[in-house]
């Protein structure tokens, strides 16, 4: 036993080199059960928020919330604070509303040709700011993020301060009608 009488006396008991006994349960199980009835709540009540709610606003605070979970990733489990994810998600909005309405395509190509230019973009992004740490990481993430949001808004063909206007909905694989708000809501 290395400390058979606590730690210099101060309150840290010894009790033997093993437990006492094999726990009756595992020690998180009424937490993850708990998780699971919540999780089930949460999951009836997406289902049935169209009927309740306007379908458009869920869809819209469905699309923010996952754009914020990407600040728990970056910022919360690597520690990275980037201001460019803002970027990301407008270069691939874009990209796919702009391949909808003027190349013609369907809503699935437009949306991986918008998945494949935000991933470019963040690979160009990480190229530029990787090496820098703390608040360097942070402002050239912002000036990236600015230098987008100005392209944005200078083309002509993205629609300048008004946005992309006249994007068709178009069918999902072909059959599902993205044009009916219920759809698109469960869609998102």
């Amino acid at each position: 036993s290395v400390l058979p009488r606590g730690f210099l006396d101060g309150g840290v008991h010894h009790h033997g080199h093993r437990a006492a006994g094999a726990a009756g349960r595992p020690v998180r199980e009424r937490e993850v059960n708990r998780q699971l009835v919540g999780y089930g709540i949460l999951l009836a009540l997406l289902l049935v928020a169209p009927a309740v709610v306007y379908p458009v606003l869920v869809m819209k605070i469905l699309c923010y919330a996952l754009f914020a979970c990407a600040f728990n990733l970056l910022l919360g489990f690597a520690g990275l604070l980037s201001f460019g994810h803002a970027a990301f998600l407008g270069t691939a909005g874009y990209v796919c509303g702009m391949m909808v309405r003027d190349v013609g395509v369907t809503p699935e190509v437009g949306i991986l040709a918008g998945t494949v230019a935000a991933g470019l973009l963040g690979w160009l992004f990480g190229w530029l700011a990787i090496k820098r740490t703390g608040i360097y990481f942070a402002m050239i993430t912002l000036a990236l993020a600015q230098m987008v949001f100005f392209l944005a808004i200078q083309i002509k063909e993205t629609g300048g301060e008004d946005g992309l206007q006249g994007v068709p909905r178009g069918h999902l694989f072909g059959l599902i009608d993205l044009s009916d708000n219920i759809a698109m809501y469960y869609l998102v």
